[in-house]
């Protein structure tokens, strides 16, 4: 095991002992790293161009703002859109490192080809590409500007205490037909984590963000040159992304499920990648940290298997089993007595155990913690699964989530 200190980063690098041939050789297993590949490579391959100073004006018409970050593909900055009534958007910068003419031609070409795709992508919860261009032999691209906050804040104003496992369901739901989209197109995003992942102040939806073509170059560019003669490029962020990705560079659609299963056990446990892997084994003990459903695990820990083969094939492949392990639970809970503790002369009814468990986990993702506790005070008023359903939905402030929560809770009724 070999360890480096990166700026603020820490670096521990894994290996194995292999015989090949009569000889001896040391091939790297896993790498761990306690900062963002980005953080990393940012200071091994650092541009000397300075930033784009405040009040700028970009193409004519974007206005800069200010920074809003810095990685070693490039800056990202907010901007007003004179063009827009001063409409806000995200402006991103890519530097080539390369200074070779070559290399700097092909990162145009393939800085467009990217952008052209990005162009094409159509979805509510991925932000509108908007525009690219060239100004003081920098490449530039216009996004759709996000109000909102990341998830990775949104751990941090819990402080250490992780999602319930009905959020974090109900977000894997939200998130999965966006991969499916994504993925249906060619397209793999490579760098998903809660840093890459925000909630939308006023559509209350995770939007997948973060989609920099200058990483998708950089990956081309390194490919066209032999291995061994290849400055190695990292796109992703240790800890989030899967092996083959980091080692190989190779992604695959289950890459990305990989790391949106990462990111799904951080948010339920509230701690980083780092303190979830067993340091002698290498494997993923988030389990002992927080406890969910056992159908729900086995989903989890197939997305995060090591073995691209031994995961997920789609996200389509993610939902069907989430949808099938509810399907079974209905079929294996017994059915149990709640007894109605109305002033009239009590009534029996058989609500099911699941149905019960399920109301609480769906309230929760509309009325926060308060639902299990809402959920027992409305059970001691009810007598019928179709008259649970009607009071709890009756606790919904918003009649739009009311009417959605009693939609997705009915079918287990049916």
């Amino acid at each position: 095991m070999v360890e480096h200190q990166a700026g603020d980063a820490f670096v521990r690098i894994v290996y194995a002992k292999v015989q090949s041939n009569g000889r001896t050789e040391m091939v790297p297993l896993k790498l761990y790293v306690d900062g963002s590949l980005e953080h990393i490579t940012g200071s091994l391959f650092a541009s000397s161009e300075s930033e784009v100073s405040a009040q700028s004006l970009l193409s004519n018409r974007y206005q800069i703002q200010r920074v809003l970050g810095q990685g070693g593909f490039g800056r990202t900055y907010l901007a007003v859109d004179r063009h827009r009534f001063n409409e806000l958007c995200v402006v991103k910068e890519f530097h080539p490192h390369s200074t070779e003419e070559y290399e700097l031609e092909k990162s145009r070409d393939l800085f467009e080809r990217e952008a052209k795709i990005l162009h094409d992508i159509d979805h509510p919860q991925i932000p509108k590409f908007l525009a690219c261009f060239e100004e003081m032999d920098r490449l530039f691209l216009v996004q759709e500007y996000v109000k909102g906050r990341t998830y990775s804040a949104l751990l941090r104003e819990r402080q250490g205490e992780g999602f319930a496992e009905g959020e974090v369901l109900h977000w894997l739901k939200d998130l999965l037909p966006v991969l499916a989209y994504i993925h249906d197109r060619n397209i793999i995003h490579r760098d998903i984590s809660p840093d890459n992942i925000m909630l939308h102040q006023d559509l209350n939806v995770p939007m997948l963000i973060d989609f920099g073509v200058g990483k998708w170059t950089i990956e081309q560019l390194s490919n066209e040159v032999p291995a061994y003669s290849r400055k190695h490029s990292i796109v992703g962020k240790v800890g989030y992304a899967p092996h083959e990705q980091l080692w190989m560079g190779q992604c695959f659609p289950s890459s990305d499920l990989y790391a949106l299963a990462v990111t799904a056990i951080v948010l339920l446990t509230g701690k980083e990648p780092k303190n979830l892997v067993d340091s002698r084994t290498l494997s993923w003990q988030w389990q002992k940290h927080v406890q969910v459903s056992d159908r729900f695990a086995k989903v989890l820990n197939t997305m995060l298997n090591d073995k691209p083969s031994e995961r997920y094939a789609s996200a389509q492949d993610v939902l069907a089993a989430l949808e099938n392990s509810d399907t079974t639970l209905v079929s294996q809970v017994p059915v149990v007595t709640v007894v109605s503790q109305s002033a009239i002369a009590p009534q029996q009814a058989t609500i099911s155990a699941v149905l019960i468990d399920q109301c609480e986990r769906e309230l929760v993702n509309y009325i926060g913690p308060v639902a299990r506790f809402l959920v027992q005070e409305v059970l001691s008023g009810v007598t019928s699964s179709e008259g649970l359903l009607t009071a709890l939905a009756a606790k919904i402030p918003n009649a739009q989530h009311a009417i959605e929560f009693q939609r997705k809770l009915s079918r287990i009724v049916a």
